[in-house]
This record gives structure tokens, sequence and C-alpha cells, in this order.
């Protein structure tokens, strides 16, 4: 049973998913300019608008962390599960996230944010 509360617990996660995010976008980032898409503009925009709403997110979600004593360290990795230790105001807790939960998490998230910028036009 975790002694972390739900909310403080969705923004450490955050913590691990929102770099991976990023990590993506920016590959992607690299794979639209080196295409040979006759109308780069549009789908450049949307990638690196969308890497800035991540990166801001991302920010404020350390900036809560620091602020309340949360961190995340990943501790183990292999083939199916990667271990984090989280630290909540002095209590670790180990959590255990089955790598392709990870994976359409990070995807579900990719998905919200190029929504998010598709209805906000």
């Amino acid at each position: 049973m975790t002694r972390i509360p739900e909310h403080d617990r969705d923004i450490m996660e955050k913590a691990i998913y929102l770099p991976m995010v990023l990590i993506i976008l920016n590959r992607d980032l690299t794979v639209v300019q080196n295409s040979p898409f006759k109308l780069k503009k549009p789908y450049l925009e949307l990638i690196e608008e969308t890497m800035k709403d991540v990166q801001r997110e991302l920010g404020e979600a350390k900036e809560y962390m620091k602020k309340n004593k949360l961190k995340v360290i990943e501790t183990k990795r292999d083939d199916a599960f990667t271990m984090y230790l989280f630290i909540y105001k002095g209590y670790e807790e180990n959590h255990n996230y089955f790598n392709p939960r990870i994976r359409n998490k990070v995807q579900e998230l990719m998905e919200t944010y190029f929504l998010k910028k598709h209805l906000s036009r």
C-alpha cells in the first residue's frame, strides 16, 4: 500500500513520462526535418509547440516536487519492467512499471497534447 497521495503520485509519474514524450518528439522533429515532405512547416510547428507545452508542464511538475520534497529515481530496468524509487517526504517506496504500460501511457500523453493543439485552433 502506498503512502503517497494520488495527486502527488500523479505528479511524480509526470516526471517519468514527460521526459520520454520530449525524447520522442525530438526524434520526430528530426525525422520531419529530414523527410521529403512537400510542406514541412505545419508538422514542425505542431511538434515544436507540443514540445513547449510538455516542457512547461514538466517544469511545473519538477518545481512542485522540489517544493514538496518529492523525488523519482530509476533504479532498475530490464526487458519487461522498470523500477523507480519514489521518495516522498522522507519515505521511500519502490514502484515497478511494466514497460509496455509506460509506452502506452507516453503514447496516450502525446495523443492528448496533439489533440489539445488541434482543438485549440
